[in-house]
């Protein structure tokens, strides 16, 4: 079981020592920019973002008394 191991650790081991090379790129090798992705979205009212709070305000409120 030992050797079987062993075996398996050298194996993986020699795997990730032979990924890649140390050639230069080819000549046409080309850089692409990434596209830039602009999405609008649509105007909401502003008090949503207070209503929830205020929801848990009166809803605590209402449990205390």
């Amino acid at each position: 079981m030992k050797k079987l191991a062993l075996a398996a650790a050298f194996a993986g081991a020699a795997t990730t020592a032979m990924a890649g090379s140390y050639e230069a790129p080819a000549k046409d090798y080309v850089v692409m920019e990434p596209e830039v992705v602009v999405e609008e979205t649509q105007q909401s009212s502003s008090s949503a973002g207070i209503l929830i709070p205020l929801v848990l305000i009166a809803v605590v409120a209402a449990a205390a008394s």
